[in-house]
């Protein structure tokens, strides 16, 4: 028994915690504009869940900085790119800082084409220019886009000749492409007059050979950049070098290209990949000794490498976060509408009760039809003709007055209650 009595008491200990108290449903009222504002209310819930539920099975991206610790690895140039002169007259090699050069990097491909375009060629050109400068300009909006969708930039090769569309004559142009193998440190790519030779003491030259010499009127730099880039191709990694064509005003023309490399990981659902993304400044200028503008006529991109390196990774949002979010909706949006239902029925009642209490007492305000003159007259009258004129000079008793009116209800009343005045004729 004492086991039972100390278990009875925890449970009634228990049950004072209760902070769900059940109601009665004798206690309970339901009305037609809860019911409406409950379906309302289910409605909006169901709306805002699926909201969550899509906002949350979606991704994100998140970037971190951290220093490169790998600077023994090998930087990856692709080229691709045309120059209005003929191969035998310009040669492209690279220097690096520790005087390496494209003899210990690798070559590139040399191939005699025809620098001016067909007009579905310079329409292609165009739109690959369009999108890049679009890109350029709105990347900070759309770089989210970019990294999630796979973007891998437009394809570098131009849509080929017809038949009846080849220039005729000689080829007038170069197209230098391929990959070269470089030190992760600075260096100077190039294309200019000349084969690069590399001398006895480490040192660097263009060399014109007999048979290439050109002279000043076939110094021509205009150039077509179909792809640029570094490192292994990556979806989400923009060039902004694609597509850029540049045609120069005279023969001795100078353009410069200040790159600087970023080494990059990316770690997104579209890519796994090491890579490396790059920012350019470009400027150009012509020779004229005369003018003191000094130099040697060709294209120079210079470029360096950042010592930081940048991790883009596409994570899910936290879990934990989805369920908080939807308890609060849930819980906000039942209090919510239970605070805003409660006071709309408050304001409600209140219009309703002061409009009954102006109708009661504009009732009471009425005159009583027990003291009005038409009935005070006709009640005499009644009286008058059976009585005789000393009766009529007696006056009557106000009980028997309102007892004998046939327009009056039959009540009686104490004589203690009865009013003092006398009823007007």
């Amino acid at each position: 028994m004492t086991g039972l009595r100390q278990r009875h008491t925890a449970l009634q200990a228990v049950r004072e915690l209760d902070a769900f108290p059940k109601v009665s449903e004798d206690y309970k009222e339901t009305t037609a504009t809860g019911g409406g504002v409950s379906i309302l209310v289910f409605i909006l819930i169901a709306v805002l869940m699926i909201s969550e539920i899509h906002y949350y099975s979606e991704t994100e991206l998140k970037f971190d900085y951290m220093v490169d610790t790998d600077p023994d690895s090998k930087l990856e140039m692709n080229i691709d790119m045309t120059i209005a002169m003929k191969c035998k007259s310009i040669g492209a090699d690279v220097l690096d800082v520790t005087g390496s050069t494209a003899g210990t990097f690798g070559r590139l491909k040399e191939e005699r084409v025809h620098f001016d375009l067909t007009k579905s060629q310079q329409n292609y050109l165009k739109m690959i220019h369009q999108i890049n400068d679009y890109i350029k300009n709105e990347y900070h909006a759309i770089h989210h886009f970019l990294w999630k969708t796979g973007y891998t930039g437009q394809a570098s090769e131009l849509p080929p000749r017809g038949k009846d569309e080849v220039p005729e004559g000689e080829p007038n142009g170069c197209r230098v492409h391929g990959t070269l193998t470089l030190n992760k440190v600075a260096g100077n790519f190039h294309i200019t007059a000349g084969k690069a030779v590399d001398t006895p003491l480490g040192g660097h030259q263009h060399i014109l050979f007999m048979g290439g010499v050109p002279q000043m009127k076939d110094y021509n730099f205009s150039h077509r950049i179909d792809h640029f880039s570094f490192g292994k191709k990556a979806a989400g990694v923009v060039h902004p070098l694609d597509g850029d064509l540049k045609i120069a005003e005279d023969n001795y023309h100078i353009y410069q290209y200040f790159v600087q490399v970023v080494p990059t990981k990316v770690q997104t659902y579209a890519a796994n990949v090491d890579t490396y993304q790059y920012a350019v400044t470009e400027r150009d200028r012509t020779i004229s000794h005369a003018k003191g503008s000094h130099g040697v006529p060709g294209i120079f991109i210079k470029y360096d490498l950042s010592s930081l390196k940048v991790l883009v990774k596409e994570v899910h949002k936290p879990y934990w976060q989805f369920l908080v979010r939807l308890c609060g909706i849930v819980g906000g949006v039942f209090a919510t509408s239970g605070m805003l239902h409660s006071l709309v029925g408050f304001i409600i009642d209140v219009v309703y009760c002061r409009y009954s209490i102006s109708g009661i007492s504009a009732s009471i305000n009425q005159p009583s039809s027990l003291t009005s003159p038409h009935n005070t007259v006709q009640a005499a009258s009644l009286l008058t003709p059976n009585t005789s004129p000393a009766q009529n000079q007696q006056q009557p008793s106000p009980s028997l007055l309102l007892d004998s009116s046939p327009l009056l209800p039959q009540q009686t009343f104490e004589p203690s209650i009865l009013p003092t005045q006398d009823i007007p004729l």
